[in-house]
Parts: C-alpha cells; structure tokens; sequence
C-alpha cells in the first residue's frame, strides 16, 4: 500500500473536493501518520461577530472536525498497514463524526488559525481525537474533542 498515494488522496479530498472546506480556505501545511496542520486566512466572510471582527464558531467547530476526521483516518491507515489502497479508501467512505464538542477559550482574532490535533483513541470502530485552534500569535483561541466511526 502506498502511504504516500493515501495521504495526497486525503489531501486532495481536504482541499478540493468538499466545497465547505474549500469556501473556508483550508490548506494542509502538515500531513503525515501522526500530526496534522490546517492553516486558512481570515477572511471577512468568515466573520461571525461583525462589531469584533472575531472568527464565526461554526468555522471554528468545522476546522476542528475536518482535523479530527484526517486524524481518525490516518488512524485507520497505520491499523491497516498492508492491506490493499482499494481496501484502504473502502473504509474511508465509512469515516463519520459521532460527537463533537467545542470549547471557544477566546474571540477568534487574527490574520490567520492553525489546527492542530492528537489521537487520544485509535480503536476498530471509534477514534477519539483531540483538536487545537491557534491563531498567528499562537495563542489558544479554541479546543475540541470528536469520537468518529471508523469501522
């Protein structure tokens, strides 16, 4: 199995083929079997309070998802080593968020937001990932935690 193929697939996926995605600006700047890095621009489309200025929440809530969603998918990567790339991408059609919850710690303020995130489970049916939104001065402004199905 090419890991490389699956991980531009991924990518490819990410960026350009889900519109939402692509209407928000997201850009991977970092994708391998253990970290992500999802960087997009502020833009003032995507503001949500118009008097701050600040990041709208359902942006801040989708780029944590998006996160964790790649996170669980690389999860099910390293636990199918071996298996076929049509095995692989099979199971990735399968991927779906059971919860998600979002703690907003501070107004999204900045020129630009960088998700990152770790997996805290990697099991057969359900990944448990935690999710981490900073803006360019790297402060904290946003933390989640999404269980997906991955089996």
């Amino acid at each position: 199995m090419p890991k490389q193929k699956l991980l531009q697939l991924l990518q490819e996926i990410t960026e350009d083929r889900i519109p939402f995605n692509k209407l928000i600006g997201m850009k991977i700047d970092n994708l391998d079997l253990e970290n992500i890095k999802i960087r997009f621009e502020m833009r003032p489309e995507l503001v949500g309070n118009f008097m701050r200025g600040n990041l709208h929440g359902g942006v801040i809530s989708t780029v944590l998802d998006v996160t964790g969603g790649m996170l669980a998918w690389t999860g099910i990567m390293k636990k199918m080593e071996g298996s076929t790339f049509e095995e692989i991408t099979e199971r990735f059609a399968k991927i779906g968020t059971i919860d998600l919850r979002v703690d907003y710690l501070r107004p999204g303020l900045g020129k630009y937001f960088i998700a990152t995130g770790s997996t805290l489970r990697a099991g057969n049916k359900l990944s448990v990932i935690r999710m981490e939104l900073h803006n360019d001065e790297g402060i904290l402004i946003a933390v989640g935690t999404g269980s997906y199905v991955v089996g």
